[in-house]
């Protein structure tokens, strides 16, 4: 049954035409929040359209999924390889404008 309810739930992110994570890396996810993680994106590679917002650099993704190399790897596999377009962006943050320095 709790399978059953897992695979209902991963069907939420698997219908939208774009899935949208934004501030990937933000906090750190643990072994079972990377593995479901890694399901969502491999279950719609080549089906739907994923739109990432990070501050890492690749290198530093396996710090995001609790240090795991090999999942960090197939998760960039699948990830990169219909990439349409990589944006860095550098500078001051936008959000930060209205601070005041002392």
């Amino acid at each position: 049954q709790q399978a059953d309810r897992l695979k209902q739930e991963l069907k939420k992110y698997l219908k939208p035409a774009l899935l949208i994570l934004d501030e990937l890396g933000y906090l750190p996810i643990d072994k079972i929040g990377a593995d479901l993680l890694f399901q969502v994106i491999s279950q719609r590679y080549e089906q739907g359209a994923i739109i990432i917002t990070t501050n890492r650099v690749f290198k530093d993704w396996p710090q995001i999924f609790n240090n795991d190399n090999m999942l960090t790897s197939a998760l960039l596999d699948r990830l990169l390889h219909h990439i349409e377009a990589a944006v860095v962006v550098e500078g001051k943050s936008y959000r930060m404008k209205d601070v005041v320095k002392e």
